[in-house]
């Protein structure tokens, strides 16, 4: 199995790694490499996977990895198609992550988290849906009306939060004493197997606790502050609201 690092330290972007299986031709028309321990998200929960580069110092080598994916236990990094002939079985990697882009889809995650946990507190309406893209997102939820104000004063709160430096942090619990926490689950469908024995999740401290697989940053004065970009129904008891990162935050 892939050591996926990326569920233990979100930070890490630079490894060393070796090559332990390729196979040509992805869906995007690259050629696939499996590595025993990785830095890349391989996406999933409404977050995209993660872009970056394999490097060998022999040669001078560099692939472009557009893609990554879980295939099992394995992680499968998709090489863009112009890179070439792939790394050879056995032969030792640099990875690197596109950090800035990681680094914002982080904040990105991490501010929808806090919305999440505003709307739940404040108004009890579970997650339908969600999505996201470095630096914007959108939820869905069970709201039967929305306008304006609300999603204005919504908006406000979700800064307050932000900017009251919360830690985050991350857990992973056996499955019983995960679904002991009250609202664990904050989405209308439990999206989770029922074959899974530990639950991994994001706690941002005073304010939101959730099961969740993606990446996180450190504190919430590390997203910065968010704007509705807009909000729309989606159904009777379905309203979308849309953000978006105001501001790059050092990195």
């Amino acid at each position: 199995m892939t050591d996926a690092l990326c569920y233990r330290d979100s930070y890490a972007a630079r490894i060393e790694a070796t090559v332990v299986a390729t196979s040509p031709r992805g869906a995007g028309g690259g050629d696939l490499v499996v590595l025993d321990r990785t830095v890349f998200y391989p996406g999933g929960g409404g977050q995209p996977a993660d872009r970056g580069l394999l490097l060998r110092s022999a040669g001078g080598r560099t692939w472009t990895v557009r893609t990554a994916r879980r295939d099992g236990g394995e992680i499968v990094h998709e090489l863009e198609p112009e890179s070439g002939a792939p790394p050879a079985v056995g032969d030792r990697l640099q990875v690197e992550l596109d950090w800035p882009r990681r680094h914002l889809l982080m904040r990105t995650h991490t501010a929808l988290h806090a919305l999440c946990g505003v709307v739940w507190r404040d108004y009890g309406a579970q997650v339908t849906g969600g999505n996201m893209e470095p630096g914007s997102g959108r939820m869905d939820f069970e709201f039967e009306r929305m306008n304006v104000d609300l999603v204005g004063a919504i908006e406000t709160t979700v800064n307050v939060e932000l900017a009251r430096n919360h830690e985050i942090r991350v857990n992973v619990l056996p499955r019983a004493e995960a679904f002991a926490i009250p609202d664990l689950i904050r989405t209308k469908i439990n999206l989770l197997p029922p074959g899974i024995p530990d639950i991994r999740t994001i706690e941002i401290v005073g304010l939101d606790l959730q099961a969740d697989g993606g990446t996180h940053v450190a504190n919430t004065s590390e997203v910065g502050q968010i704007r509705v970009t807009g909000y729309e129904s989606k159904g009777r008891i379905n309203k979308r609201i849309r953000i978006a990162l105001v501001a790059d935050v050092e990195s």
